[in-house]
């Protein structure tokens, strides 16, 4: 009888209750697969849709605020993972796929903006269905907050939106799946010839390769390797010396001889300098390891060192050791002399066998140091995020000020603090992890609250009328998606990379795993990285511009 009293009540802890349940079905829901495909986390938004239309009593007050903290704990989340290699996601090819997925968004604007012309829609339901129909939950939050802000009974109309959001998800996902197959059968393309055709884009692209050098420069005799590494810092990325067939560990004392061999990273740009300087390239045999030398992953988790450049940790000087790779979070990054070691990464390291734990101990290597939380830079990054998204500023031909909310304020602020990484002491890169860990307890939190809110009235609003809602939405998904993709075939574009930019552009999880299941290829994945940070930021502006100019 408490229980039932319980969950009848619209307090604090029934709320929680109802947001605990639909989180742990909406997750075991999003685990069933349809083919090739899982709803993934958006599970979580139809079984608050399902619970909230079974009659689950949610106190408002505790809803607003729980959809509006995980809504900022996501952006945030992702924000930090995209910053470090937003900048990047613009060099080489990857102008011309975020060039597409620029069109694929501006596309879906004018289309969403059309259907509200032509068949007169409000504009807190196109705006909904402009954010389900690209199956970008952020961009609703968004929305949703400048409607409130803006609107009479605001919040009222925010839960209208959830509901045309919720109508055109499910085709946002099927949409982008159907262009692949349309695209792919109107070219007639075939997989094995794709999948050919990226290893040799793959291979002719790669700038970076594993070689040994003959030291025969007469300049070079009796110097240190620190000195030659000291010269090469930018060319040539060393890792480990030969010499009369035996493997030296890298001291940098080492004087160097004539015929001594030098293993390590060059790319390709720099062959002709490194041959002047050194002597003659060739690619590197496999390197054995010897008793006396070791290579080892390890996790820098020593603040000491961390926010420093490795020439001034001198590892070399320090141990007989020396960096070869830095992976951090998914980017692994060729180190220099002036590249800085943040807390997080994992270095590796080549060195003396005998002295591997003695150098594990100094960068750290601790799991127990890694999963402690470093709060302080959240919270600050958090506080920066909101008060950024309260400034008003104006925007010539719209009716309103617009601001960024409490959407695209921390992303903002995320992307500028995860592109920096450090500013003064403090290091706003998150591991994995604990990023991975707080993005999805924020998008489970915000989808179970949209559900939940909009739940009560869905069936009632599809059966009277909504269900046309369904071809709306699937229009904007459609048109810009065929669009697009048609033209990245005339661009030569390769249909495993279309497939990637594809979901990318719609910022869809579960349509990237099954454009993976297409071929056993890094392509698609390539992609939807690379077009993911600037399409996140375009749903997001767009979706409110899109509000403030139908209002």
């Amino acid at each position: 009888m408490e229980i039932l009293k319980l969950l009848s009540n619209s307090n604090t802890a029934s709320s929680l209750m109802f947001l605990a349940l639909t989180g742990i079905l909406g997750i075991l829901f999003g685990k069933i697969r349809f083919g090739n495909i899982k709803l993934g986390i958006a599970g979580v938004l139809f079984s608050g849709l399902l619970i909230g239309h079974l009659g689950a009593t949610i106190n408002h007050q505790v809803l607003h605020f729980t959809k509006e903290f995980g809504l900022i704990l996501f952006v945030y989340s992702i924000g930090i993972e995209i910053g470090p290699r937003f900048v990047s996601s613009f060099r080489n090819n990857g102008m011309k796929l975020n060039l597409l997925a620029t069109l694929i968004v501006v596309f879906g604007f004018f289309t969403a903006f059309s259907i509200h012309k032509l068949f007169n829609m409000e504009t807190h339901i196109i705006a909904g269905l402009f954010s389900g129909a690209v199956t970008n939950t952020p961009s609703l939050g968004a929305i949703q907050s400048l409607i409130s802000d803006q609107f009479t009974n605001g919040n009222a109309l925010a839960e209208v939106s959830g509901m045309a959001y919720a109508v055109a998800y499910p085709f946002g996902i099927i949409g982008i799946i159907l262009v692949m197959f349309v695209v792919r059968g109107i070219f007639k393309i075939k997989l094995n010839k794709e999948i050919e055709n990226y290893q040799e884009q793959i291979d002719a692209g790669s700038n970076q390769s594993t070689v040994e050098v003959l030291v025969s420069n007469p300049n070079l005799f009796g110097k240190t390797l620190k000195f030659l590494k000291t010269t090469l810092d930018k060319e040539f990325v060393f890792s480990r010396l030969m010499r009369d067939g035996e493997y030296l560990i890298p001291d940098d004392k080492i004087y160097l001889q004539e015929g001594d061999i030098l293993f390590g990273l060059c790319s390709d740009a720099c062959v002709p300098h490194l041959e002047l300087k050194v002597g003659k390239l060739s690619p590197a045999k496999k390197i054995k390891i010897t008793d006396q030398m070791s290579m080892r992953h390890i996790l820098i988790t020593n603040r000491k060192i961390t926010g420093r450049q490795i020439k001034d940790i001198n590892l070399s000087g320090l141990f007989p050791a020396n960096i070869t790779r830095i992976f951090r979070g998914e980017t692994e990054i060729i180190p220099a002399g002036n590249t800085t070691i943040e807390f997080g990464d994992t270095v590796r390291v080549v060195g003396a066998r005998n002295r591997m734990n003695e150098i594990a101990g100094f960068l750290g290597n601790s799991l127990h140091d890694l999963s402690h939380p470093n709060l302080i830079p959240l919270f600050i990054g958090i506080f920066l995020g909101i008060l950024i998204g309260s400034i008003s500023f104006f925007i010539p031909g719209l009716p309103a000020p617009a601001k960024l909310g409490l959407a695209g304020g921390p992303l903002i602020v995320a992307l500028i603090l995860g592109h920096k990484g450090r500013v003064g002491n403090f290091d706003f890169y998150m591991t994995p992890s604990a990023n991975r860990f707080i993005r999805e307890l924020g998008i489970v939190l915000f989808l179970a609250c949209v559900g939940l809110g909009s739940g009560k009235h869905f069936w009632e609003t599809i059966v009277n009328g909504g269900y046309i809602w369904m071809l709306y939405g699937a229009a904007i998904t459609f048109i810009p998606l065929l669009v697009v993709g048609i033209l990245g075939r005339f661009l030569k574009l390769n249909y495993l990379t279309l497939c990637g930019l594809l979901s990318g552009s719609m910022t869809d999880p579960p349509a990237l795993e099954f454009a993976n299941s297409i071929a056993p290829v890094h392509a698609q994945a390539s992609a939807y990285a690379t077009v993911y940070p600037l399409t996140m930021f375009l749903r997001i502006l767009l979706a409110q511009v899109l509000v403030l100019v139908l209002a």
